[in-house]
């Protein structure tokens, strides 16, 4: 919604939202699924929360870029959460690696493959909510991290 000179998706991966306050929580997404990355942000900065939204179009682009960029990015310290209607599978480098802590990372999305429906009902349906979003980063928040046995 702001112009730039600088072409941020070219890196792979750009702060879209910053937090307002202390930053306690990242959200990670790509594609349609920032839109629910941003509604969640609106909801736990209601409470306090302060939470940035990263859009991260292109992973293997971030990768590229200099440790330095990707630490602005992505610091070590606040919990994360990757938002993907598609699988889990690749997101693990960047919610535990980097900094990231697997105590501190959760994950909201798909768990399989070969569900078919329009995308507002396969999201409903599956959790991949703005509201989700935002008790995931509650629940790490207050210790409730439980492992992922879905992998």
């Amino acid at each position: 919604t702001v112009h730039r000179n600088k072409n941020l998706t070219a890196q792979g991966a750009y702060v879209l939202a910053d937090a307002d306050g202390r930053r306690r929580a990242i959200l990670l997404a790509t594609g349609s699924e920032v839109e629910i990355a941003m509604a969640a942000r609106d909801i736990l900065q209601a409470e306090d929360i302060g939470t940035r939204v990263v859009s991260m179009p292109c992973w293997e682009l971030f990768e590229a870029q200099d440790q330095g960029y990707r630490k602005r990015v992505l610091p070590g310290g606040p919990v994360r959460v990757a938002v993907e209607a598609g699988v889990r599978f690749g997101w693990d480098r960047w919610l535990y690696g980097e900094r990231g802590k697997r105590g501190k990372s959760g994950f909201v999305g798909m768990h399989g493959f070969g569900a078919s429906a329009p995308a507002g009902t396969l999201y409903k349906e599956f959790g991949i909510t703005a509201e989700a979003v935002a008790q995931k980063v509650r629940d790490l928040l207050d210790g409730k991290w439980e492992p992922d046995t879905t992998l």
